[in-house]
């Protein structure tokens, strides 16, 4: 049984990378989606720190008393992910150096994403936050979870060092969800190597245990 999206390991180093994960692409068809109705965005959301308590609070009556604003916020926010996931897999090179994704839908994901981002700026406001002034995302409750997205997709974009983006290797077993690798010498291999990493590795020990019983000619 999948595991519930307050289960989900976060793996991913930035919030959106998480997101990007709540989607399994790697074996199941169709794919198991975590974040399967607004009540599971939800919960995702205030784990990952998107949504503060009483923000969620806030976020749960509206959407509570307006289904379809609920499922209007949903698909937003399944948009931003798939549209992350296509760029961010264009970033990664194969084994053979070659993009594991597709640069051309990479270039029309940058464009929804860009359309997602531009309607969460039209909605945020300056705010006095101290010594300082800070642009504030998610200022109209209806829209706040993929306005925050939205940004956040942005930052990663923009900040991140993508060229430490890494996926959990399928072709060796893995579940191929994505994370950035923050370790120093960029030698991460695996989204955890307690689940990944050491399933492949009891895997390979019982294939090559299973190789030398078997009778020689």
């Amino acid at each position: 049984m999948p595991l519930d999206v307050s289960e989900l390991p976060l793996v991913g180093g930035h919030p959106v990378l998480d997101l990007v994960n709540t989607l399994e692409r790697g074996g199941s068809s169709p794919p198991h989606d975590f974040l399967s109705d607004s009540s599971a965005l939800l919960r995702w959301s205030g784990r990952v720190g998107v949504l503060s308590d009483a923000e969620f609070r806030q976020v749960s009556r509206v959407w509570r008393d307006e289904p379809a604003v609920a499922h209007a916020g949903l698909a937003a926010v399944r948009d931003i992910r798939e549209g992350l996931h296509v760029v961010l897999l264009a970033l990664i090179t194969d084994a053979d150096g070659d993009p594991a994704g597709d640069p051309v839908a990479a270039g029309a994901a940058l464009v929804a994403l860009h359309e997602r981002w531009s309607g969460a700026a039209a909605r945020a406001r300056f705010v006095l936050d101290w010594s300082r002034v800070r642009l504030a995302y998610g200022t109209v409750p209806a829209m706040l979870v993929p306005d925050r997205l939205a940004e956040a997709a942005r930052d990663v974009m923009v900040t991140a060092d993508l060229t430490r983006v890494r996926r959990c290797p399928v072709g060796e077993g893995g579940c191929g969800w994505l994370f950035l690798d923050q370790s120093r010498n960029g030698s991460r291999r695996w989204c955890r190597m307690a689940d990944c990493g050491n399933a492949v590795k009891a895997r390979r020990l019982t294939e090559r245990r299973r190789a030398g019983r078997s009778p020689r000619p």
